[in-house]
Formats: C-alpha cells, structure tokens, sequence
C-alpha cells in the first residue's frame, strides 16, 4: 500500500512521489521525473545562493577534466607541498633563487654583473635546447613555434632554418630540458643570460673551452647548490610571510575532503624542519577549534624523493621528537609522520591502492606522470597561471575573432584563385577549364583576377603575420599562451597536463567549489572529421 503526494514544482506533466513500507520512489516516466528533479535543484542551488557545478567549471578558479574522475571512488587523496599545498610569490622565490645562483656563478668566476631577475623572459612548459642555446615552445607535436636565443627572440625565419626538419622530443635528456614548474624559471633565465655572455666573450677560457651543453652544466649546478646548501630555505624559514601567498580557503577545502572520509596524505620533497615550518605557517591560523596541520593527515611523508618515491623502495624512517630525530621503520602507520619510504608502503600502510588514490602537485613529471604511469594513481596538476591565462583568453577574444575572420577570407580568395590556377592550367594544356565560369573567362581576364586575388592574399598574409604575432601577448608578449601553440593547436605543456592529469586547476582551494563526492566528466573530444552541421551533411 502506499498514497501519492503531487510535487508543487510541475515542469510539465505531474510528477508523483509514491511513499509505502517505509520506502519512497518517484512514479512516471524517468524522462520526466529527471527533468522535474534537476529544474528543482537548479531552483534550490539558485535559491540558496549555492555555485553549481557548471558555473564553477567555467571559471579562472574552475576544475577542469581531461578524463572522467569520480571523487566518490576515491579513497585517498595525497598531496605535494611546494607549490601545490602552498604558493609563493614567484618574484620573491625564485628571485631568491636566482640570486644565491648568480652568486654561486660569480664565485665560479662566470661574469654577471649587470644582470637582474626577469621572469617574464621565461614561462613554464619551454624547453632548454642545451645543443644550440636556446629556449623554444613547441606544439603538441612537438614542432617548435617560438624560439630564443639567449635573450633574444628568433624570428619565424629563423626558427623554420633551425628546427624545420627536427621535433622535440623530451626523451632524449641529454638535450632537452622540460621547464616543468615555477622552480624551473629561475634556472631559466640564469642560462639565456648566461648564453649572451657566452656569445658576446665575456665568459673567459679561464673556466675552460665551453659550449652550450657546458654551460648548461654549470648554471645547472649553481642553482643546485643554493637549494642543497640549505642558505635559500633559511631565509624563507625566518621569514615566511615574505615569500608563502597564504590561502585560508586551502585548509578547509582539505577538512572537507576528511571529513568525507577521504584518507589525506602529506608526500614532499621537503625535509621535516622546512615542511613542519611553512605548514604551520600557512596552516594553522585557518584551520577551526585550534587544529594543527597534522591534524588533517592520515600520513606525513618528507624527503620522499619523488619521482624514485613512486618507482623504487628507500628506507623507511619515523620522525620521532619536534626537532626532528629519527629512528628506522619497517612499517607506516595511520597518524604517522616519516621519511624517505615508497608509494607502495603508502598502499600497503593505509590499504588503498591504485586508482583508488588521487595524487595532487604541481611537477607534470615529478609528481603527475610517474604516479600515474607506475601505479595507476588518479592524477590532478596544480598550475597557478591558469587563472591568469583563463582572463587573458577573454580578453583576446575580439583579436582572435578578427583572426579567424582574416584566415577565413584568405581561404575563400585562396580557393578560388585555386581553381583558377587549375583552369589556366588545363586550358593550356587543351583539356576542359575546372570551372563554367574560368571557361567563360578569357586568357587576359582570366589572368588579371588571378593577380589580384594574389595580391589580395599577399597582404592579408601580412596581416595575418602580425596578428599571429601578437596573439597570446596578453599572458606573455614573448611566448603567448601557456596552454596553446599558435591559433589553432594546443602546446606541448598542454598535451602533457592532458596525458597524465586526470584533473587540472590553478589551486587547490578550488575544491571548495565543489563536493567531496563530485563526478568530474570530461568533455567530448571533437575530431577532424566531425561535421558541424550533420543534418546539412546527410542532406548533400
């Protein structure tokens, strides 16, 4: 037995909500009961002042899907610190970094007087070309479309001479560098500044007979001393509030996502002294009831050794005392806070495994790529620039309108002009014109239209060019977008994020936007064979 109840919100036919034996489910047609429900709750989500999901996705602050991701299949969700559970200020960071490297050149007798810290020389997602000393962009094939010199941009000439019969590929190391993180920007820029120096002769065969690959070398190795040698993270450790852009969001996005259920954990590179530090820091004025930034993970792992962390095991330590002695551990227990280990003691320790765990950084290879390809994790990117690409995408609309508008006509002039060309060349050859009207054209005429649809062409490809040229200059007036490479094709950092991260945003406090139980769907991917208008395509 059970009685009816008409719902006040009709949509278009009644839709009856039938309740017996304790039980309730809604009679009629699911076609008509889905569309009562969701007009409802897109009433209710308005009403309530609550972001949908939708409104949240297109947004700078959105979280977007390259493959389908259900938060409610997800058990575990690991975290990496730098960059990811906190942000720095770039020019403060890494203009830090740049110095104690540029120090360390000088005390290795390398000329850098003169020289300043100039991050929008670089971007991430450039490759290092240490064979020829360069800094290029590639698309998602590889081919190279913006390149520099040293400092210097090349123009498109230059870079078709150089790279027009060769790819990047990113496998052979011994060449290529991948900028994968802001950590990269100050390597960077130290090397193209270095590249002028070596170019014009400052660098004196006092520091031996360099080449590009050499020189590489030894900026490389620079900077890797001012991270080892402990002097730039002193300095940030004294004064954090200069360099951590704090976020109050970023923690109780996190006490959500625990207090679904989901097991949190804390995977850096960091040492303990630097991690328990910045995490307070950044943490625990924000978190409620006088909660510490340990109190929202399962599992604390520091100098984890990433990317080794997710392909070999390391020796396992316990963090024991608040300065941070350690004694060896032969197994990870809930609450814990350790050292060194592997992803599969994380696995074993907390009994998830593989795709039950959704891993957040910043590294696409570090962090992103090897997670995912060694252990099957989920995968989400965290990259701040997104939300400054998102406005400048806006804001080049109107450009990029006119563009597309420009590249259009060419292609209707180009066409016919084309068929013309064919037709003069059939016509001389005695065989019939392409078209009735080349036919009715005679030779002169024929050949006038053909030279002004050339000169046509001719300047709107002048055009064209500059607009080209400028496009994306609103995000970087060198390198243009981050996640595109020229008009049309995405960049080789954009195939990167959409090969290994399931999930990507500017920040992990966009979480809050969205439950712990959210079904991320990734959008359909068009092909070049899609028909715009398949109605129209059936009909011819």
């Amino acid at each position: 037995m059970c009685f009816f109840i008409q719902y006040s919100f009709v949509v278009e036919k009644n839709v009856w909500l039938c309740i017996g034996n304790g039980q309730a489910t809604l009679e009629g047609p699911i076609e008509e009961v889905a569309r009562t429900e969701a007009q409802a709750a897109e009433n209710l989500i308005i009403e309530l002042g609550i972001q949908g999901p939708f409104s949240a996705q297109h947004s700078p602050r959105g979280i977007f899907c390259s493959r389908t991701l259900n938060l409610r299949s997800i058990s575990a969700i690991g975290y990496d610190m730098d960059y990811t559970l906190m942000h720095y200020n770039v020019m403060a960071w890494e203009g830090r970094a740049y110095d104690y490297c540029m120090e360390n050149l000088k005390n290795m007798g390398f000329p850098v007087d003169g020289l300043s810290f100039d991050p929008e020389l670089v971007i991430r997602g450039l490759m290092i070309d240490k064979e020829k000393g360069n800094l290029v962009k590639a698309d998602r094939f590889g081919y190279v479309k913006r390149a520099m010199h040293g400092t210097k941009m090349l123009s498109n000439k230059a870079v078709s001479d150089i790279y027009g019969r060769e790819l990047v590929d990113l496998r052979n190391q011994s060449r290529w560098e991948f900028l994968n993180t802001f950590f990269s920007v100050s390597e960077a820029l130290a090397y193209a500044q270095m590249v002028d120096r070596l170019d014009d002769g400052s660098i004196t065969a006092d520091l031996g007979i360099l080449d590009y690959r050499g020189l590489y070398k030894a900026v490389a190795k620079a900077l890797f001393r001012a991270h080892v040698e402990g002097q730039l993270k002193s300095e940030i450790m004294s004064k954090p509030e200069l360099f951590v852009e704090p976020d109050p969001e970023l923690p109780l996005a996190l006490l959500d996502q625990k207090e679904a259920g989901k097991k949190l954990l804390l995977i850096t590179n960091s040492d303990y002294h630097y991690t328990d530090k910045m995490m307070k820091h950044s943490f625990n004025k924000f978190l409620p009831n006088d909660m510490d930034w340990r109190d929202l993970f399962d599992m604390v792992i520091v100098s984890a050794r990433k990317p080794e962390f997710f392909q070999m095991s390391h020796p396992l330590y316990e963090v024991v005392t608040g300065e941070g002695l350690m004694r060896p551990c032969f197994k990870a227990e809930t609450g814990g806070l350790y050292s060194g280990g592997s992803a599969q003691m994380v696995e074993s320790s907390l009994n998830v495994h593989g795709d039950e765990i959704l891993y957040v950084g910043d590294h696409i290879y570090t962090d992103v790529s090897v997670s995912k390809v060694h252990l099957r994790w989920r995968t989400a990117l965290i990259c701040r620039e997104l939300e400054e690409e998102y406005m400048a995408l806006i804001g080049s609309r109107g450009h990029r309108e006119e563009l597309i508008e420009l590249i259009n006509q060419k292609e209707v002039v180009g066409d016919l002009f084309n068929q013309l060309r064919l037709a003069l060349q059939r016509r001389s050859k005695g065989r019939p014109a392409q078209t009735l009207a080349a036919t009715n054209l005679a030779d002169q005429e024929l050949t006038e239209t053909m030279q002004k649809l050339l000169i046509v062409m001719q300047r709107l490809d002048d055009k064209i060019g500059l607009m080209l040229e400028t496009d994306g200059e609103l995000f970087n007036k060198r390198w243009g977008f981050l996640s595109r490479a020229g008009l049309w094709d995405k960049s080789h950092l954009m195939r990167q994020i959409e090969k290994y991260a399931d999930i990507y945003t500017s920040r992990v406090s966009n979480f809050l936007n969205y439950t712990p139980f959210m079904y991320f769907r990734s959008q359909e991917q068009s092909l070049a064979h899609d028909s715009p208008l398949p109605d129209a395509a059936m009909e011819n």
